[in-house]
């Protein structure tokens, strides 16, 4: 009696404990069913960044006279005081993201736009560019500098243009976007792309909108993503990635030791039934 007993506690517990041990994950598929996709899509128009308090301009500046255009450069060639940024004139693109803390070793910095949305220039004094975009700060910033130079050309870019990527991604980080431009899916991509326990229906993107969180939710199994108001990233854009299912019973207490205590009772049943 007591051998019929243990032999169907051990036919019990076994397979429960084989389950938990080798319980498959579902492999997701970004994109799913393009099979049945239109052959082109309009996405989301492109986003054009402009210019506020607290952002970080690179200025270079050039005209027929090297010395002359020295003068609107204080922090070309030297360490400087100010905060570290990339090359200006990085024409790089948005998969070249590099994580913030990196660039603390550069050699450059940037003009930091003041509460009144002003920027200090050699000569120049105060100038005005919250509102405006770099193309029109550009131009604004030019137009001063023919009084003192002659053909002068300047470049404005943003020093500090960047997103962070938390949650279930290989490598989550702040990384800063040299040429101002980068969508979801890169983003992702330059943080490592998802971890196996992510959940890929479900991205959050956090964003600042004048003084108010704005919270949008984007699925990267479905075409709509590249409709999506959150397809071009912003800067100071927070994408975080929510754990799937999976995850969170392996995170569950009670199921995280569920199959050792499974293990220790087929054990003993097992003990038992060889003892008689």
């Amino acid at each position: 009696m007591k051998k019929n007993i243990c032999r169907s506690i051990l036919w019990f517990f076994v397979p429960i404990v084989l389950l938990n041990s080798c319980a498959n994950q579902k492999k997701f598929i970004y994109f799913q069913n393009t099979a049945n996709w239109p052959d082109t899509i309009n996405i989301s128009k492109a986003y054009i960044p402009k210019i506020q308090s607290g952002d970080i301009l690179a200025i270079p500046v050039n005209s027929l006279s090297s010395a002359a255009s020295s003068f609107f450069n204080p922090f070309s060639g030297s360490s400087g005081t100010g905060i570290a940024a990339p090359d200006a004139n990085n024409n790089g693109n948005a998969s070249v993201g590099v994580p913030q803390t990196s660039l603390t070793q550069s050699a450059s910095t940037g003009y930091l736009v003041d509460a009144n949305g002003e920027i200090e220039m050699p000569l120049l004094g105060s100038v005005k560019v919250a509102g405006l975009t770099t193309t029109e700060a550009k131009d604004t910033i030019k137009n001063k500098l023919r009084f003192w130079l002659k053909e002068p050309t300047v470049n404005v870019r943003f020093v500090n243009y960047k997103i962070s990527v938390m949650g279930e991604v290989m490598h989550p980080s702040v990384y800063i976007i040299p040429n101002e431009r980068v969508t979801l899916p890169e983003a992702i991509t330059m943080a490592g792309d998802l971890t196996p326990f992510a959940r890929y229906d479900n991205i959050l993107v956090i964003r600042n909108d004048d003084g108010k969180k704005e919270f949008g939710r984007v699925n990267l199994n479905s075409r709509e993503v590249f409709t999506s108001p959150y397809y071009y990233l912003h800067s100071g854009d927070l994408i975080y990635v929510e754990q799937g299912r999976v995850k969170a019973l392996q995170n569950d207490p009670v199921i995280r030791y569920l199959p050792v205590a499974l293990s220790t009772l087929a054990a003993i049943a097992l003990l038992v039934y060889r003892s008689k």
